[in-house]
């Protein structure tokens, strides 16, 4: 595989760590180091060719995120999110996409509710030839739109976080032809209510959305995604 080259397109110290951080975190909510697994310091700093002292940094930040946790005299090993903390960011995010949707009645730009209905409008043709990949995509940036249309730094950032943590899982959900429909009919309703400044209208059915898709991850194997036996606890 070829190695992803930090240093290239960074010099400052501190980017340098947040590149780090952000690529480390984003390999392992996408899955490409599995939950307890353990995390090499030289091995990932010659992957991301950087010293070990950005990683051990980007480690201890990870932990605090819970993503990983740093056992003493062992190493570092992999948390990543269980089953449990995608229920918690679901809850979570059905009432703050709900505000967010809210807040978006008040604070859309003329561009950003454009964007926000040709999304809907390329889902839907998407949908009628087939191209999951491609709802996949327009599913993703449906909610930047949103969250970028509330006009809150705070929110958006919670939310994108949030969106980031369960990246696996979607994923595999959005990958069912029935869901991809149901939740871009879903963006439709936001969308519309949005359209219309109808901020109960808006709050109720982005919630509602949120919900959705949790109990659709439930029955499209969440549970089989995300728990496993853990190799790295104590016997």
């Amino acid at each position: 595989m070829e190695n992803y080259d930090v240093k290239s397109e960074v010099t400052d110290k501190f980017s340098l760590r947040g590149r780090v951080f952000n690529k480390i975190r984003e390999d392992i909510l996408s899955g490409k180091y599995k939950e307890h697994e353990e995390l090499k310091e030289v091995a990932i700093g010659e992957e991301l060719g950087v010293s070990r002292t950005p990683v051990r940094e980007a480690f201890r930040q990870l932990e605090l995120e819970g993503l990983i946790k740093i056992i003493p005299n062992k190493g570092a090993y992999v948390t990543g999110i269980t089953t449990k903390d995608v229920q918690d960011i679901y809850m979570i995010r059905s009432l703050l996409e709900g505000l967010c949707a809210r807040w978006a009645c008040d604070h859309i730009t003329p561009e950003q509710m454009d964007e926000m209905e040709e999304n809907v409008y390329l889902a839907e043709f998407h949908a009628s030839k087939g191209h999951l990949d491609q709802m996949a995509e327009l599913d993703n940036r449906f909610h930047d739109i949103l969250y970028e249309a509330c006009d809150s730094k705070m929110l958006e950032h919670l939310l994108k976080d949030f969106h980031a943590y369960v990246l696996r899982v979607r994923k595999k959900t959005l990958a069912s032809e029935q869901r991809s429909n149901a939740s871009n009919n879903e963006h439709r309703k936001i969308m519309e209510a949005i359209k219309e400044k109808d901020k109960d209208r808006a709050e109720k059915v982005a919630h509602q959305h949120m919900i959705n898709a949790y109990e659709n991850m439930m029955k499209n194997g969440l549970c089989e995604t995300y728990d496993a036996p853990d190799p790295g606890s104590e016997q």
